[in-house]
Formats: structure tokens, sequence, C-alpha cells
């Protein structure tokens, strides 16, 4: 904090000086001004009495060696008047004034900026930012091991924090520390609420950890715990994977199928990438076995190819670096489902659109039958169309089925 008071006490001089600076100047001023009007009345004084002295001479009162020495003598007192003229009393007593006045104001300066800091200012925030613990890797990029023991460190001194148990706990599942990563959800199940929206997902996380951590065996332990999670959450996606695990191995294939369909519900990305394809082994087993399994629409991912192109009319009206966007949104909707950023020098291109193109996870092409599709070439570049930029459009467009790419040409103008 030192070197905050030092930067005040600089600028509190500084202000101080800036209050003090007017009335030096104005003394200096009214002194100089002073000792002017003193002079010139010395001045007039000498003229006076030397008219008195021209005068008394013409009518003969005077000889020409009286009037010499009374003049000489006149000329005397006007010269040292001059050089001993200094600022006049009245001035001094108002300088005096002046400088008590001053310096209540510079006093009140600093303390009005103190007490004005202290309420509003955050030196206790400064307090803290400057005595922060210092980085315990010195600026160098932790190793995982590193970082573990850090998290575990912190969470040794913070043992109520459900996010940093949930990240320590999923990195020890990731080394393959089960038993540990166990224990670390069984935490945080102890901290959350039993209402907490993640409390079921926390709840399967823990049967996960349990099933991995008994050799990937369903044990008493473990069952018990997917029943509890499905008992908060129905469709809860990792409880009903290890389902769909159990009743894979004992090649019940059906029921393997049913708990996949069902987790694949709420699954999104990566892990719905996975449940499709167990929900594809489980079938083609069903179907090896002679068995008539019906149509699953599930395992039909939600694309839309597209070959884009630029009219030949409008080709010679675009610049190479000119913005493409290639988008799908739902039919009459503004949100765009997928989307995808070109040049005008890609063109002609072929194009998929698919739920990895998504805007937002929740809006997806798989959660709609149908899109359309459009291409606009944006002259500011910018996503949001303005008049002037050129686009092509279809619609409706199905999301799944379509095996020919389709053909969208730019070629109209917004107006």
């Amino acid at each position: 904090m030192i070197e905050l008071w030092i930067g005040i006490a600089g600028l509190t001089l500084l202000a101080v000086a800036f209050v003090f600076l007017p009335f030096v100047r104005a003394k200096r001023v009214a002194e100089s001004v002073s000792a002017e009007d003193r002079g010139q009345q010395n001045i007039e004084i000498f003229r006076e009495r030397l008219s008195e002295l021209e005068r008394e001479k013409a009518a003969g009162n005077l000889d020409e060696t009286d009037f010499v020495t009374l003049k000489t003598e006149l000329e005397r007192n006007l010269l040292s008047d001059v050089e001993s003229s200094g600022p006049a009393s009245g001035s001094v007593q108002l300088t005096k004034q002046a400088l008590v006045t001053v310096t209540l104001l510079a006093m009140l300066i600093p303390a009005s900026g103190i007490g004005l800091y202290s309420v509003l200012g955050r030196s206790a925030d400064l307090e803290i930012a400057l005595h922060q613990p210092k980085d315990p890797f010195n600026g160098q990029k932790p190793t995982l091991e590193q970082a573990i023991a850090q998290l575990e460190k912190e969470l040794q001194l913070n043992p109520d924090n459900p996010e940093g148990w949930f990240l320590l706990s999923t990195t020890y599942m990731n080394q393959g520390r089960y038993a540990e990563g166990a224990e670390g959800f069984k935490r945080i199940l102890d901290i959350l609420p039993v209402d907490a929206p993640q409390y079921a997902s926390v709840n399967g996380q823990y049967a996960q950890a349990l099933f991995f951590a008994a050799d990937s065996k369903m044990t008493d332990d473990v069952r018990a715990q997917i029943e509890k999670t499905l008992a908060i959450e129905p469709l809860e996606i990792t409880a009903l994977g290890l389902l769909g695990i159990e009743a894979y191995e004992k090649q019940d294939f059906e029921a393997a199928l049913e708990h996949w369909l069902l987790a694949l519900r709420n699954a999104e990305g990566p892990t719905a990438d996975s449940l499709r394809s167990g929900v594809r082994k489980a079938r083609d087993e069903l179907i090896a076995q002679g068995k008539n399994v019906p149509d699953i629409p599930e395992l039909d991912i939600a694309s839309v190819a597209l070959n884009v192109d630029l009219s030949p009319e409008l080709k010679a009206k675009a610049t190479p670096e000119q913005a493409v966007f290639v988008f799908a949104r739902e039919v009459g909707g503004k949100m765009p489902l997928a989307a995808v950023k070109l040049s005008v020098s890609d063109l002609p291109t072929q194009v998929v659109l698919d739920d990895t193109m998504a805007m937002n996870p929740q809006a997806t092409l798989s959660s709609v039958a149908q899109v359309e599709v459009s291409a606009r070439i944006s002259l500011s570049g910018q996503p949001q169309a303005q008049k002037g930029d050129f686009y092509g459009i279809i619609s409706p467009v199905e999301v799944r089925g379509a095996k020919i790419p389709l053909m969208l040409v730019i070629d109209k103008v917004v107006e």
C-alpha cells in the first residue's frame, strides 16, 4: 500500500500548488502596482514643488544660488523615495489575510480527499489484490499432476466447493482413478441439496464411478445408485447407459437397444454419437439373430448437403474476398440451426450442414424435420442481411433421408 499513499501525497502537493499559485501571482501583481503608484505620486510632488520654486525665483524671492540648492535637494529626495519604495502597508496586510485563507483551503484538500476515499474508495480491495498469494507455479504452465495437487490442497481448505470436487472427480476418472473419482462424486452429493438441477446427473456419475471401480461389474451398490438416479430423473443419460452396457454384455440386445434409445433423447455431441454407436451394434446383433428390427429414426443423423454456386449475372459484381454465409433455419424461423462461413473465392463448393455447426446446442437440425437453407454474400461482411446483399434460398428441405446434394444458387439481391 506504500505506493498508493506516496501517489496520494504527490497528487495532494500538486493540488495545493494549484491553490497557492494564483494567490502568489496576485500578491506579486499587487506589490508591483503599489510600487508603481507610489513612484508616480512622488514624481507629482516633485513637479509641484519644483513649480513653486520656479515661481518664487520669478517673483524675485529666490536668487539663482538658493534656487539651485533647493532644486538639488528636491531631486535628491525624489531619488531617495524611488530607491526605498516597496509594498504599501495595506498590501502587506491583505496578503497575510489571503495567506491564512489559502492555507486553510490547502489543508482541506487532503482532508476531504482522504475522507471521501475512505467512504467511496476501494483501498480494501487494493490491499487484497496486492497481498494475493504468489503464483505457486512461478508463471509456468503447470503439469496435470501439479494442477491436481494444487486443487486437492485448495479443497482441503475449502471442502464445501462442489465445482472443485466435480473437476477433481472427473479428472480422476479420466486418469482411471475410479475409486477416488467415486469418493469425489459422493462428496458432491453430500454438499448439493437434493433439489439442485445437477443432483440427478451427479448421482449418475457416482454410479458410473462405482461401476468402473468394481472392474465394470454391476454390483449391488452400483444398481442401488442407478435406481436412485432414475427415480430422480428417468431419462438420466449415464444411468441408462450403464443399464444398456449390462444388458448388451448379457446379450439382451433388445433391452440394450431400449436403454440406449431412452438415453439418446437427452444426449448431444460426443455422448450422442457414442450412444448411436451402441444402438447400431445392438440393432445389428438383433438382425444377425434373424429378428425383425423396425427403422430407428434416431440413427438417421440430421444433415443437409448443398452444392453452392453464384449465378453468372452476379459473379461479375462480387469480389473474391467477400464473405458468404450458408445456413439452415427452421421454416419461418429466425435463429440459424446450422451455419458456415465461406468466401466468394471458395465458390462453387459443396457444404454439408449438420448438428456440429449449431450455434446453440439446444437448437440443432436434429430438433426439426424440415428447414429452409440459404446462402448470402454479405457486402458489409456482417451476418445480418442488408440491402444490396446477394442471396439464394431453398425451402422446405428435409433434414433426414436425402442422398443427393441440393443445388443452391445465389441469384437474388436483397431489396
